[in-house]
């Protein structure tokens, strides 16, 4: 799977506030849209729960060992714990979520991101159980929440609905957000 059209969109923004901070690829998985950063010389922190997401993307780019030790740094961390709050006390110009979505997160998250940093942001919403997995409303976005969430940054742009997909169904209820903290 390639990385989100939404990174290759703003990639000069990227660009240009990654010269302050790094950018947080937060539960990277298989880290697609933080290693398109990388190979565009964008520092990156992948982050993620299970060590071996985090051992595939470093054999991703294990060839390019100037690109690990300059561009790429890896953090396995458990966003979930209760009472723990990894991103506390942590800058990064821009944090990256894609299908991850975990709400006692989003103060975190925005505490985060340093002034006139970026955070792109997709999941799927409540409309997505008719297409498949996750069905836990505990995962999914309510209509607007995402907008919602970021109403007092300066939205980029914002997407809620339903698009074409490589799954059973062929489709995804999803919501974007790309805001820029004011």
């Amino acid at each position: 799977m390639s990385h989100s059209p939404l990174i290759e969109k703003y990639i000069r923004q990227l660009q240009k506030c990654s010269k302050q901070a790094p950018i947080l690829d937060l539960a990277c998985g298989s880290g697609r849209n933080g290693l398109f950063l990388v190979n565009q010389h964008i520092p990156v922190v992948f982050a993620d729960v299970k060590t071996s997401a985090l051992e595939q993307v470093k054999n991703s780019i294990i060839s390019h060992q100037d690109i690990i030790n300059s561009t790429a740094d890896f953090w396995q961390v458990d966003f979930e714990q209760d009472k723990v709050k990894p991103l506390v006390d942590k800058s990064f110009s821009a944090i990256l979520v894609f299908r991850y979505f975990h709400r006692p997160l989003f103060a975190q998250i925005k505490q985060a991101v340093i002034d006139g940093g970026m955070v792109i942001y997709e999941t799927f919403t409540v409309e997505h159980v008719q297409f498949g997995r996750p069905k836990n409303p505990n995962f999914l976005l309510k209509h607007g929440e995402l907008a919602e969430l970021f109403s007092d940054w300066h939205i980029l742009h914002s997407f809620e609905g339903i698009i074409d997909a490589d799954n059973d169904s062929g489709k995804q209820a999803i919501a974007q957000i790309v805001a820029r903290k004011r």
